[in-house]
Formats: C-alpha cells, sequence, structure tokens
C-alpha cells in the first residue's frame, strides 16, 4: 500500500522577506536545500509557528550562505518577515524511508541534524 510520509523538513526557519508582486513559491537559501535534502520545484507545506498559517507552494533556490527565506506570490498574504516556519517536504512510497529534518536558528544557520 502506498503511504505519502514525511521526506525533508526544516524546523524554525525565520522568514527574512515576503514578496507579494512575484508569481508564486519560497526562496529558501542553496545550502538549506542542499543540507534538508529539497529539490528546486519540489512541493513543500508551509507551516507558520507564529500565525499557524499553512501554504502549500514549491522550492525556488535563493544564494548560498544567506539564509534566504522569502515566501513568494499570495501566501505572502499568510506569511509574514519574522514569522517562525517549518517547511516539510513528503514522498508517496511502500517502504519506509529515513527522512532528513535540520533544525537552523533564528538567522536560518544550519545548527544540526533532527
Amino acid at each position: 500500500m502506498f503511504r505519502q510520509v514525511i521526506r525533508s523538513k526544516i524546523h524554525k526557519a525565520t522568514v527574512t522577506d515576503a514578496n507579494l508582486a512575484y508569481i508564486g513559491s519560497i526562496t529558501i537559501d542553496k545550502d538549506l536545500i542542499e543540507k534538508a535534502d529539497l529539490w528546486p520545484g519540489e512541493k513543500v507545506l508551509v507551516v507558520s509557528n507564529t500565525s499557524g498559517a499553512r501554504v502549500e507552494t514549491y522550492v525556488i533556490e535563493g544564494e548560498a550562505g544567506k539564509g534566504c527565506i522569502c515566501i513568494n506570490g499570495a501566501a505572502a498574504h499568510l506569511i509574514k518577515p519574522g514569522e517562525e516556519i517549518i517547511i516539510m517536504a513528503f514522498a508517496v512510497t511502500e517502504e519506509p524511508i529515513k527522512p532528513t529534518f535540520i533544525l537552523v536558528d533564528e538567522n536560518n544557520k544550519f545548527v544540526r541534524y533532527l
């Protein structure tokens, strides 16, 4: 039986910018994308620990080492700069998988694997 399971997570990220005029997506620092095993274009669920807002969008690669987490497009109405968020990607599989979870600090710098 196929199940949808969590595959990757960036925990406690801080939104650095929100760009309502952008077409859509979430821009994430390239270093974090690599550490969390995300792909540009991959669908993610973004959950705000601050406001409780939940949005689905897709990943855009941001410049490495800058700590950028930018909410783009309509989601910028729901999640604002300064909010603490969790970014999650899921897989559909018949077998259990070992997910990659990372914790970041308030500047979106990698702290450790969870």
